[in-house]
């Protein structure tokens, strides 16, 4: 069984952490570090619980000068590359959270820091608190760092700037009208950088929730540009896609009209907690020309309230030739995660082509 993502935090963590900072830090005392990490509550403390106090520990073996702070900090991350410390560690996640806490008063100094230190490690949460308050002011540095040489720092742009940024603090202000965020996404539709691009389908994701025509107009921009931003429109579209906006659908030649769901049916229609929904259907393309299909099936989970809340699941995108067949059978497994709770009832599967929902099931969950 793998280890609880809080143990990051262990004692061999510590050690090498103390290691550098006592060659970044005059006179650190690395014994009294370690006494202060360990805590007696320390055991009990959560993943960003650990996080939180290893910042606040450190800040008592840093200068009160915020300058000379940050100096001492990326002296320590060249100890870390030294010593052989790879990038994008999480447990060093801490470091940005050291300059959200105790540098959000110092925009400069700050945002040189974050530049610095998401070459190591990122800080695309950590930059949040500094767009809610100095809001255009920072977006404008953002647009700086959408040209930066450095990948990791292009991606905090755009990873930064998006207005869900799953896990963090939401931006309110974006989310109204995202119009400031664009010019990241525009000098970052061709980056070489996967990484980036997918940042900026993921931003682009984000606005289709709340500015579907913003993306429908990008798409309309963008496309044809080269196989690399066909590919970010595509994903950045996927909630549109999924919703079956009529727009992206007819953006991307996706029509239902002669294909024809056939068959379906639910093989499993009482399911146990742990196991798999398995059900069955085929799809014909009654056309006498190939049409591009797109197969995806809903399940609507049954709430705690007793209502139903609906997921799409992605099947296949394929080009199927006139007078072309195909039976599938597929599983939907029920098992246990930390993001879903289940409750038992009645649930609802439907199948769905080029976005338009077919047919509906029911099926029975049982504890």
């Amino acid at each position: 069984m793998a280890s609880p993502l809080k143990d990051l935090y262990s004692p061999a963590f510590y050690d090498r952490l103390t290691s550098a900072l006592a060659a970044a830090i005059p006179d650190f005392d690395k014994e009294k570090f370690i006494n202060k990490i360990f805590t007696p509550d320390f055991a009990s403390k959560e993943l960003k619980e650990r996080m939180k106090h290893t910042s606040k520990v450190l800040n008592g073996f840093l200068p009160e000068n915020y300058p000379q702070t940050i100096e001492l900090i990326k002296k320590t991350i060249a100890q870390l590359r030294i010593q052989g410390i790879g990038e994008d560690g999480l447990a060093y996640m801490f470091l940005p959270d050291y300059i959200e806490t105790y540098g959000i008063n110092d925009f400069e100094n700050s945002v040189e820091a974050l530049e610095f230190i998401t070459q190591f490690v990122s800080c695309e949460f950590a930059v949040r608190p500094f767009i809610l308050k100095y809001e255009n002011q920072m977006i404008s540095r953002m647009q700086q760092w959408s040209l930066h040489e450095s990948h990791k720092v292009r991606r905090l742009a755009s990873e930064g700037s998006r207005p869900r940024l799953p896990w963090a603090m939401g931006i309110p202000f974006l989310k109204k009208d995202p119009t400031s965020i664009l010019p990241i996404l525009e000098n970052l539709k061709t980056d070489p950088s996967e990484y980036v691009r997918r940042s900026v389908a993921n931003s682009l994701n984000d606005i289709a929730k709340d500015h579907p025509q913003v993306v429908l107009d990008i798409a309309k921009n963008w496309s044809g540009l080269g196989s690399d931003t066909d590919a970010i429109i595509k994903h950045g579209s996927r909630t549109l896609l999924k919703q079956g906006h009529a727009d992206i659908l007819k953006h991307y030649g996706l029509d239902d009209k002669g294909i024809l769901l056939s068959d379906f049916k639910i093989l499993t229609p009482e399911v146990k907690i742990g196991e798999s929904l398995e059900f069955s259907f085929s799809i014909a393309n009654e056309n006498p020309t190939e049409q591009k299909v797109r197969l995806e099936y809903a399940i609507y989970y049954k709430k705690q309230n007793g209502q139903n809340t609906k997921k799409v699941y992605k099947i296949s995108e394929r080009v199927y030739p006139g007078g072309a067949s195909i039976n599938v059978i597929r599983k939907q497994k029920f098992v246990l995660i930390t993001t879903r709770k289940f409750h038992v009832g009645n649930h609802q599967l439907s199948m769905i082509i080029n976005g338009a929902e077919k047919e509906i099931s029911h099926f029975e969950l049982t504890a």
